[in-house]
């Protein structure tokens, strides 16, 4: 298949890209470069059948429509990501995650494509008291970034309702692994903590650390998009998870060090957990890494997060004052 990959040089999207590499089929990344690192897909980059284009996806005019010429399977990863710069940015996520995926629906349309896959996010379902969280749970977006995601997800499944483009939408939920961001927006709380234990600082727990997530390894998300292309399915959106929340103390554990507690944040659920039995059903996936195994691979390649930022509480505290001043 001739394949393209919209965020194909972050992290899941490298992944991604590796795997359909590694399956003969052709691949074509588009991405801008704002996180995503050409170095994440050194070791193939020089491939004849991988090609890059940066393009910023939130401008149409920039003859996006030309690289989906002839293309099979669409993939659409590129984002802006994390709470706290959605809640100080909402309409540059509005224009990325909303528009930018509108974009890439109308030149997948326009192109005919076989297949459109979708990263949606899990953050959509808000405080879910309910668990394990199932598609048909409540949608109660916390902020802009949860918001934005959804509504591009609005906007795939529209497509696929209208113009009948075979679409599909993955909820992610906590997904962790090799090549995960290292820039400076306060985020994702391995890559927090891992830069921390280089460092030998102690790892910033949030609350008693009793909150736990749905963490999902990489590579087994990347299994999932693969199978929706390859399935006939349309217009369906599921979740992708363990259905195995672990708690952050069970991280901790399992990463070796000293512990530090700040300040709870609002907007956040005590637990997150996916209700899987769809995806299992419907396109026969599983998750195969277990949270322990995944850690250790992490644990092995620590020295890829020596560029990451370093968080001490009183940088988190200035990092998310806006988060407790809008979401408190």
């Amino acid at each position: 298949m001739k394949c393209l990959v919209t965020g194909g040089a972050g992290f899941i999207g490298s992944h991604l890209v590796e795997c359909l590499m590694r399956d003969g089929h052709k691949v074509i990344i588009l991405d801008n470069f704002s996180t995503g690192r050409k170095e994440n897909l050194n070791h193939i980059k020089t491939s004849n059948n991988l090609r890059f284009a940066k393009v910023n996806i939130a401008d149409y005019q920039n003859n996006l429509s030309t690289y989906f010429e002839n293309i099979d399977w669409v993939f659409h990863l590129a984002a802006l990501a994390d709470i706290v710069p959605s809640i100080e940015s909402p309409v540059a996520y509005h224009k990325t995650n909303v528009d930018g995926t509108v974009n890439v629906l109308e030149a997948s349309r326009k192109s005919k494509i076989k297949r459109f896959v979708y990263a949606a996010s899990s953050s959509c379902y808000g405080m879910s008291q309910i668990h394990p969280t199932s598609e048909t749970s409540a949608i109660d977006p916390q902020y802009p970034y949860a918001l934005t995601k959804h509504q591009g997800e609005q906007y795939v499944l529209h497509w696929g309702q209208v113009y009948k483009l075979p679409v599909v939408s993955l909820r992610l939920f906590n997904v962790y692994g090799p090549r995960s961001r290292t820039s400076g927006t306060y985020g994702a709380v391995i890559g927090t903590f891992l830069a921390q234990k280089l460092h030998n600082e102690p790892f910033t727990v949030v609350g008693d650390g009793s909150q736990s997530r749905d963490f999902i390894y990489v590579t087994d998300v990347v299994n999932a998009f693969v199978l929706a292309a390859k399935s006939n399915i349309t217009n369906e959106t599921f979740n992708v998870g363990t259905g195995k929340p672990q708690s952050i103390n069970t991280l901790v554990k399992l990463l070796g060090g000293d512990t530090i507690y700040v300040p709870k944040r609002p907007g956040e659920p005590d637990k997150t957990q996916a209700d899987i039995r769809k995806i299992k059903k419907s396109l026969g996936w599983k998750p195969r890494i277990s949270f322990a195994r995944g850690i250790k691979i992490m644990l092995d390649q620590i020295d890829y997060w020596k560029t990451a930022p370093l968080w001490t509480p009183k940088k988190i505290d200035k990092a998310t004052r806006d988060w407790f001043k809008h979401l408190g």
